[in-house]
């Protein structure tokens, strides 16, 4: 790993980055994490301590891709019919909060055992982040992610916000989609939503894109915005609203996301905030007719934020989420009865991290039925988080 820390995190910085300077330094890093992937910085031992668990078993957990100057942030997992693993984040950035952010996507066709160097997807003039991704039954692949102007109160970066016109910001401030209808190879116009949450929409037994994401709304009930499109992502029309749990403050519902299950209902959760006994518990609602209508979301026994859902072969809903508490790390949980009730007590353990700078996993079942889930995480206080991932398979 010496040649690693040597030359893979090699770069430039400035107080405020030149993009292109950045670029070209990116470049060569890149050449040289394709090489040095496969190694991945699976430390010896790293992962003993919690390799067996009553629900679980942990296979291995590595690094995907992070060069030491570089933040990595709030990624989703795909794969393809084809069998290819498809991560997309925010990438090439120097902060959690900072404007140099791009949706960027990496590849592994052997289950993630190597990975290959980033591909930008995205690169606006404000900061593009929290990447959803998936791919159509007709083979397109959906990226979702939003942009936001939350870098224009650091002192670093006024610089930058002072050059970004009005029209600038009208232009790309909001919520997105992007279709590629070629693997990738290349994307298609920017579709703007009204909704966004981090990993995106979903693609329904029915052929319907659904997308369960947070807006800004005329009320506090319209919130939680459930989108359709049944155009393969080109266009998409907002259906229902999700209303909050009674008591709940709207304001600090955040992130949905929706899976459906094996009877063809719909589980949507969500992250919260806020005050009481379940603060920072997940939320739950449910619809039983393809999204149209939903009960209140309301409060489940999982402490952890925000939720990734998908159905498992067998049935069964898997939810990930980061644990920002002491202990720290990436959390799944199981629920065996479509979203009724789940595993609390056999929660899975799939890292450990010094500090809650870490979270957003998101899992793909692979054609042996184990799980890769991916994630952010930082792996020593000072450090920024690079992505990660978490091989395991239930018992």
């Amino acid at each position: 790993m010496a040649i690693a820390s040597r030359y893979a995190y090699f770069t430039w910085f400035t107080p405020v980055r030149n993009r292109e300077i950045r670029m070209m330094a990116t470049f060569r890093s890149s050449f040289v994490w394709a090489i040095l992937s496969a190694a991945a910085f699976a430390a010896p031992g790293e992962i003993d301590a919690f390799r067996d668990q009553p629900a679980a078993s942990i296979l291995s957990s590595a690094t995907i891709w992070g060069p030491a100057d570089i933040y990595i942030g709030w990624p989703t997992i795909a794969k393809t019919r084809e069998g290819e693993l498809l991560a997309v984040f925010s990438g090439d950035r120097d902060a959690h909060v900072c404007p140099w952010g791009k949706t960027q996507l990496v590849r592994s066709r052997d289950n993630g055992a190597t990975w290959t160097a980033p591909e930008t997807i995205n690169n606006t003039p404000l900061d593009d982040r929290d990447a959803g991704i998936l791919q159509t039954r007709a083979g397109t692949l959906v990226v979702s992610w939003f942009t936001s102007l939350a870098f224009e109160t650091n002192d670093l970066y006024r610089r930058h916000r002072e050059k970004l016109s009005t029209e600038t910001v009208n232009q790309w401030f909001g919520s997105w989609i992007r279709r590629s209808e070629d693997n990738g190879k290349t994307w298609g116009e920017y579709i703007r939503v009204e909704t966004t949450a981090p990993h995106g929409p979903i693609e329904l037994s029915d052929g319907r894109l659904l997308y369960v994401g947070c807006t800004t709304a005329k009320t506090p009930e319209e919130r939680a915005g459930v989108l359709e499109s049944r155009d393969d992502g080109r266009t998409w029309t907002r259906i229902a609203s999700i209303a909050q749990a009674e008591g709940d403050d709207p304001s600090q519902c955040h992130e949905p996301h929706v899976v459906e299950t094996a009877g063809g209902g719909l589980v949507a959760m969500a992250r919260y905030h806020g005050e009481g006994e379940f603060a920072n518990h997940l939320r739950q609602a449910f619809s039983n007719d393809g999204g149209t209508t939903w009960t209140r979301f309301a409060p489940t026994p999982i402490w952890g934020y925000p939720p990734h859902l998908i159905r498992l072969t067998n049935g069964w809903l898997l939810v990930t989420y980061g644990r920002r508490k002491d202990p720290f790390g990436e959390r799944a949980c199981i629920s065996k009865d479509g979203g009724k009730t789940w595993d609390v007590q056999n929660e899975v353990v799939l890292s450990q991290a010094p500090g809650g700078d870490l979270g957003y996993p998101a899992s793909a079942q692979l054609d042996d039925d184990s799980i890769l889930t991916v994630y952010y995480e930082v792996l020593e206080t000072g450090q920024k988080p690079p992505l990660r991932y978490t091989h395991w398979t239930l018992k």
